[in-house]
């Protein structure tokens, strides 16, 4: 008997919106809005298909369901990084730390680029639950904010659900192939601690892309012994 991280998370999902129902629908995407724990809209959305080619949920009232309950998640992802702005500054391991200035550039690319961020964001599996984090954190508009959230939103959920539409009798066949997602996904969680490490213990500068953290740094105690006398 072999045990499937994925697998086992489809078989959570399937039961709830089987069970639940819509209500299960709008609880799902505000939890894989907010992003913890990691609840994949990519099974939620293309199992709402299903249902609704087997005419379990009807076409409008699961689309206007499933972004609803992701605009509350995203919203609430939003107001966390709002209202934790000041107290996240300073936290961190090592060098991986929060400073001031990293929320000055946020401000700034966010003032810049919020709008496009946030809608091209929603397109992409993973990033589209936790770019709300940022943009509340960099005081992105609100009213702006929600309004760019459901223009990406809008085209990523019908296009899921639709795929689940059009797969309906292979919804089994699917299902049992997401197994297989397992290795991807322990490698990439492996790769990111790796990572995070590497740039706790000083070996990588923090940010991206990668890049080996400078050694040499010139104290003003350091400087004032080098400099001569006289």
């Amino acid at each position: 008997m072999t045990f499937s991280l994925i697998g086992s998370v489809v078989d959570i999902i399937t039961t709830i919106l089987t069970t639940v129902g819509l209500p299960g629908l709008f609880a799902l995407m505000v939890v894989e809005s907010i992003g913890i724990p990691p609840i994949p809209s990519e099974v939620v959305l293309p199992f709402t298909g299903f249902l609704v080619a087997e005419g379990t949920f009807s076409l409008g009232g699961s689309l206007a369901v499933a972004l609803a309950g992701g605009l509350v998640g995203s919203f609430t992802a939003y107001a966390i990084g709002r209202w934790w702005r000041e107290r996240i500054t300073g936290l961190g391991l090592g060098r991986l730390r929060l400073e001031a200035r990293h929320l000055e550039r946020m401000d700034r690319f966010f003032a810049r680029r919020g709008e496009l961020t946030v809608a091209l964001a929603r397109l992409v599996p993973v990033v589209r639950a936790y770019i709300s984090y940022p943009a509340g954190t960099a005081k992105m508009n609100p009213v702006r904010f929600g309004a760019y959230t459901l223009v990406g939103s809008i085209p990523f959920t019908l296009a899921l659900v639709y795929a689940g539409m059009v797969l309906r009798s292979n919804w089994t066949v699917v299902s049992s192939s997401f197994r297989y997602l397992d290795y991807p996904l322990i490698a990439i969680v492996v790769i990111v601690v790796a990572y995070l490490l590497l740039q706790i213990v000083g070996i990588l500068a923090p940010g991206w892309p990668p890049r080996r953290a400078s050694r040499a740094t010139n104290s003003p105690a350091t400087s004032e012994g080098l400099r001569p006398s006289g």
